[in-house]
């Protein structure tokens, strides 16, 4: 049954207050906030995910065209579902929510390094990543270009904050993502979790002495290599010496005179595609 909710101060709306700060709460575990799903295509992939949605709101008309789309109502089954006028949902979210319709959903049992790379042959390995619109950015174009997962080293930014799921258009609801998370060793050293597995690992470093990377991801004679993660830094630092050092190799995107980088999820872009190329 569909509610029509009337009041900002409804507790039906409590998981969509003041949205702007709910990515840290402190009354949940880690103090980190709800999923929250925003507009038609990112409310469905987050109804599809592994994640327990808590509820979905939106204005009349969105949520009626949202339902009549084919096997919405299947998903969700067992969902609270309201309805609420804009100028409602503005007061109680604290902007005008133009996209009409949210969803919430608690987080999911993080998923282990193991666990996320236990099928794939393309994984992209962060560190420093703190920019959201980047880390939402990489996802999306990790889901155009077949890679299988993304894994966190140290100094990423969360990559459920709202903002990542809208920039991601909800590919980070679908792509498998897990952190390192050694306590006894410096997660560099963990790399070599993914060289036990058969990954060749390579560093994306604006170098000009270092390989091509179109030459990085084939073996000497000239085969792709079966399993291949790809390290990217954050943008101005890049990555660290240690990180580049447990590595296999390092390499480079060929770059105009005069110029040293490119905007991260772009340099992340070239070489997911470089990497298909090659295969």
């Amino acid at each position: 049954m569909i509610s029509h909710i009337e009041q900002a101060d409804a507790p039906e709306l409590a998981d969509f207050r003041d949205l702007k700060h709910s990515d840290t709460r402190p009354d949940l575990p880690g103090g980190k906030g709800l999923i929250i799903a925003e507009g038609p295509l990112v409310v469905r992939r987050l109804l599809e995910s592994r994640c327990q949605v808590r509820s979905v709101v939106g204005f009349p008309q969105k949520l009626e065209s949202f339902l009549a789309q084919p096997g919405v109502p299947e998903l969700l089954e067992g969902v609270a579902v309201h309805t609420v006028d804009r100028p409602t949902l503005a007061e109680a979210a604290g902007y005008d929510m133009h996209r009409g319709l949210l969803a919430s959903a608690n987080r999911p049992e993080p998923m282990s390094v193991a666990q996320a790379i236990e099928s794939a042959r393309t994984v992209a390995i962060l560190e420093g990543v703190g920019d959201h619109e980047n880390i939402g950015s990489m996802f999306r174009n990790a889901a155009g270009m077949g890679v299988d997962a993304i894994l966190f080293g140290n100094g990423c930014a969360d990559p459920l904050y709202r903002r990542v799921v809208r920039v991601s258009m909800g590919h980070v609801l679908r792509t498998p993502f897990a952190h390192f998370g050694g306590k006894r060793t410096t997660w560099q050293r963990e790399l070599a979790q993914l060289q036990e597995a058969g990954f060749h690992l390579v560093s994306l470093t604006p170098n000009p002495e270092v390989p091509l990377l179109k030459d990085a991801l084939v073996d000497a004679e000239g085969r792709a290599y079966e399993k291949v993660a790809l390290l990217i830094g954050a943008e101005g630092p890049g990555l660290t010496e240690h990180a580049m050092r447990a590595t296999d190799i390092r390499a480079q995107i060929p770059m105009a005179p005069g110029t040293d980088s490119l905007n991260l999820a772009t340099a992340a872009a070239i070489a997911f595609y470089e990497r298909n190329r090659s295969l």
